[in-house]
């Protein structure tokens, strides 16, 4: 696994956190995203990363959008997926006003995806590694992913696997030697985590 040797600084979480926060302030006066200018930003906020920014509400979840491919740099990145987390996750109506000071955010900065190489569905399961892995999975057109986050709730590597295969809209009992599996991990960070 290439590991997050680029940990970032809490100055830097928090202008993540700032930025996100602006985004979707943005949506709610100006009904599109904080634009950035990367170069104004610590260097590190400026490289090409992939993010996933969360949303809830006393613990519920309100939204949430990311990226598997990075391609932008990483406070543009956060910048859109905040907003779109806040307006457009189709799971949840628009974002509204008075929503918006209940709201906790969590940003997750994805390292690169990486090639899994098994023989079967056991030995996938016996090379997961709960609370560190996020998964994407892929089988023919379909595809889904779960962040590392999601093993608080499905602890268990095969239950784990088995609702990443409900997720990319497959049979429960799913498997089939074409499945392609790719792990990552993630530097995750929120509201509470700043005090």
């Amino acid at each position: 696994m290439s590991s997050m040797n680029d940990s970032l600084s809490t100055e830097d979480r928090l202008i993540l956190l700032q930025i996100a926060r602006q985004s979707i302030e943005s949506g709610l006066h100006h009904g599109h995203a904080l634009e950035v200018n990367p170069p104004d930003y610590p260097d590190l906020l400026g490289r090409v990363r992939a993010s996933f920014v969360t949303l809830e509400i006393e613990e519920q979840l309100r939204g949430c959008v990311g990226i598997l491919e990075a391609r932008l740099p990483l406070v543009a990145d956060v910048a859109e997926h905040a907003f779109a987390a806040a307006f457009c996750d189709p799971r949840f109506p628009r974002l509204r006003e008075e929503e918006f000071s209940r709201l906790t955010l969590h940003i997750s900065i994805l390292s690169p995806p990486e090639p899994m190489q098994f023989s079967s569905e056991a030995d996938l399961l016996a090379q997961l590694r709960p609370d560190i892995d996020g998964l994407v999975l892929r089988a023919g057109e379909r595809r889904a992913t779960f962040l590392p986050a999601v093993w608080q709730s499905l602890p268990d590597p095969f239950m784990f696997l088995t609702y990443l295969k409900h997720k990319a809209g497959l049979p429960l009992d799913f498997w089939s030697d074409a499945i392609e599996v790719e792990r990552y991990t993630t530097e995750c960070f929120g509201d509470k985590d700043m005090g």
